[in-house]
């Protein structure tokens, strides 16, 4: 596989990165900012489940860590697997929350731009609930 054309989206957050990692990597505050986990996570070994616009989908976060770290993939039940760069990065008193968008294969421009804009919104509902 050649390697994929990535965006990277991100949005300053006015609030501790600590304060910010802790709540955005919990899988049940999900829903609260990501969209597309809206109707829910529900636990399942290792793994959270949910169902979305195509079909039941498995997440597999990595371990909390001392990074910021939030990555994850998604499994959709095509098989299709999906990794999310999800990072929280100190700014000064505040933070960058940056997530890698990779275009898969066979996306259209429109798609991608979609898909961009979708992950504009959830940073953007992230940055207003912890800014509350």
């Amino acid at each position: 596989m050649t390697t994929m054309p990535a965006k990277i989206i991100h949005r300053s957050i006015e609030r501790d990165w600590r304060d910010v990692y802790e709540f955005a990597g919990k899988p049940e505050n999900m829903p609260l900012w990501a969209s597309g986990l809206a109707t829910g996570l529900d636990p399942d070994g290792a793994d959270w489940v949910a169902d979305g616009a195509l079909g039941k989908i498995r997440v597999s976060f990595v371990p909390a860590n001392e990074f910021g770290v939030i990555d994850h993939t998604v499994t959709i039940e095509s098989g299709l697997r999906v990794y999310n760069a999800l990072r929280i990065v100190p700014n000064g008193d505040g933070c960058e929350v940056m997530f890698t968008l990779l275009r898969l294969p066979g996306m259209t421009d429109a798609q991608f731009s979609a898909d961009a804009a979708h992950v504009e919104k959830d940073l953007a509902m992230l940055k207003a609930l912890m800014e509350r």
